[in-house]
C-alpha cells in the first residue's frame, strides 16, 4: 500500500469518524462487532495495559476496559481518535501510524488490532514494533479480511462502488491486501513471536439484510467450525517470548 493510499485512508476516515458509529449502533452491527471483538477477548489477558492499534473511535478499548484491563488506542485519523476520547476519556488516545509507534519499548502487556490489518503498508514494520512495545510474555491478537471464498470479490466491489459513489464508512478502495494462513504463520514467525494461533470467524455480515443476518447468525459456528473457507475473517494470536 502506497503513501498515497494511506493518506487516502486517513482522509476517508476523518470525514466519516461523526458517523462512523452508526454503522455499528444497531442489531446487525452490534452484533457483528460483538462477535469479532470478542475472538480477540478470548485471546488476550483479561488485566494489564492494553494498546489498540487503529482503534477507530474506541469500541474495542471501551470492550476491553468494561472486562477490567487498561487501554490505550492508536489512530491514523485525527478525528477518530477525537471520537475515541470523548468515547473513553481516561484512556489515552494517540495519532500516528502502527509502522512507527509512539511508545518506549515493553510499554504494554497486550496489542491488538480489529479490522486494521489489510491496510498496513509494510505488515513485517508493524509487527517489529509491535514487538518492541511489548512486554515479555505479551500477547497480540489481530483480527482482519482474510484471503477466503467469499473475500475474493470483495476489492472489485469496493472498486464499483466508489465510481458509483456509494456512500458507505467502510465501502472504500483502499488497495488492501488479504493474508491467507500460511502468509500470517511467517509474518508473525519472523517477527519472532510463538504461540501462534490462526482461526476463521465470521459468517453473518454487518451489511446483510436482516433475514438473511439472522440465518446467517444461527449457523455461524457450524461454518467457523466445519466450514472455514465460507468464513472471511482471519483472526491471528501469539505471544512474545518471556
Amino acid at each position: 500500500m502506497t503513501s498515497t493510499q494511506q493518506e487516502k485512508i486517513r482522509q476517508h476516515y476523518d470525514t466519516v469518524a461523526d458517523t462512523y458509529d452508526h454503522h455499528y449502533d444497531h442489531y446487525r452491527g452490534r452484533n457483528y462487532h460483538t462477535h469479532i471483538s470478542n475472538f480477540l477477548i478470548k485471546a488476550l489477558p483479561e488485566k494489564g495495559e492494553l494498546l489498540d492499534i487503529g482503534c477507530g473511535t474506541g469500541l474495542f478499548v471501551e470492550k476491553y476496559i468494561r472486562h477490567g484491563g487498561k487501554a490505550a488506542g492508536l489512530d491514523i485519523s485525527q478525528k477518530m481518535v477525537e471520537q475515541a476520547r470523548r468515547r473513553c476519556p481516561g484512556c489515552e488516545f494517540t495519532v500516528g501510524n502502527g509502522e512507527n509507534l509512539p511508545f518506549c519499548d515493553n510499554s504494554f502487556d497486550s496489542v491488538s488490532s480489529l479490522l486494521v490489518f489489510s491496510y498496513v503498508k509494510q505488515p513485517e514494520t508493524m509487527l517489529r514494533e509491535t514487538y518492541r512495545v511489548l512486554r515479555p510474555g505479551g500477547a497480540i491478537a489481530i483480527c482482519t479480511l482474510g484471503k477466503k471464498l467469499l473475500t475474493r470479490g470483495i476489492p472489485a466491489l469496493y472498486q464499483i462502488s466508489e465510481k458509483m459513489k456509494v456512500k458507505h464508512v467502510v465501502m472504500k478502495d483502499f488497495g488492501e491486501y488479504y493474508y491467507d494462513e500460511d502468509e500470517m504463520q511467517v509474518l508473525f514467525s519472523n517477527a519472532g513471536f510463538t504461540d501462534i494461533a490462526i482461526k476463521w470467524c465470521s459468517f453473518a455480515h454487518i451489511d446483510m439484510i436482516d433475514p438473511l443476518f439472522n440465518l446467517a447468525s444461527k449457523i455461524e459456528p457450524f461454518v467457523e467450525k466445519r466450514v472455514p473457507q465460507l468464513a472471511y475473517n482471519i483472526v491471528v494470536s501469539a505471544r512474545k517470548p518471556e
